[in-house]
């Protein structure tokens, strides 16, 4: 089953995203209209220590209204792989680098409006650096006992999607 796209039109070109309406016609024969948020993409990192704890960023998302416990990430930039930008954020955003790193495959953010494909990373054998955020970035790194943030997750406290599939899929890892 699919859509055919009949004729799409830009509303919005910005710098991080993209909005526009596209006519489609269903297996139906119905006309309708999407509304999609085109997004290059992002790479999100689960990064485990020695000691099991979760190295996690807190900082205050617009979109929400209030600050969350996230996983690091970052997006893409054009072109750029996502195991690059995985290693460029997880840097960027907590000053840590990586030794061992494990792609952990990728999911879509929203489906129904957006383009956005978000690839997951596992980061084990971790080394202190420089923290280097972007100018609008306030972020607070912090560790956080890996099974304390599966609990969060279950008491409503992580409430990031990014974050709650990456614990997820880690925790599916290390029950084996």
């Amino acid at each position: 089953m699919s859509e055919e796209i009949l004729r799409s039109e830009y509303l919005y070109r910005g710098h991080v995203l993209k909005l526009r309406i596209d006519r489609v016609r269903l297996p139906t024969q119905q006309i309708v209209a999407r509304e999609i948020v085109e997004h290059r993409g992002a790479a999100a990192i689960v990064a485990l220590d020695g000691r099991k704890r979760v190295l996690l960023v807190r900082q205050y998302r617009s979109g929400a209204g209030r600050e969350l416990l996230e996983t690091p990430a970052g997006t893409l930039e054009e072109g750029e792989d996502p195991a690059r930008c995985a290693t460029r954020e997880l840097q960027e955003e907590t000053g840590y680098h990586a030794a061992q790193w494990q792609a952990l495959g990728h999911f879509f953010s929203s489906p129904g409006i957006c383009t956005e494909k978000m690839y997951l990373f596992l980061a084990r054998r971790l080394t202190r650096g420089t923290v280097a955020p972007e100018e609008d970035e306030l972020i607070r790194p912090e560790f956080v006992p890996f099974t304390r943030a599966l609990k969060m997750i279950e008491r409503g406290e992580i409430v990031d999607g990014k974050t709650i599939v990456g614990l997820l899929r880690v925790r599916g890892l290390l029950v084996r």
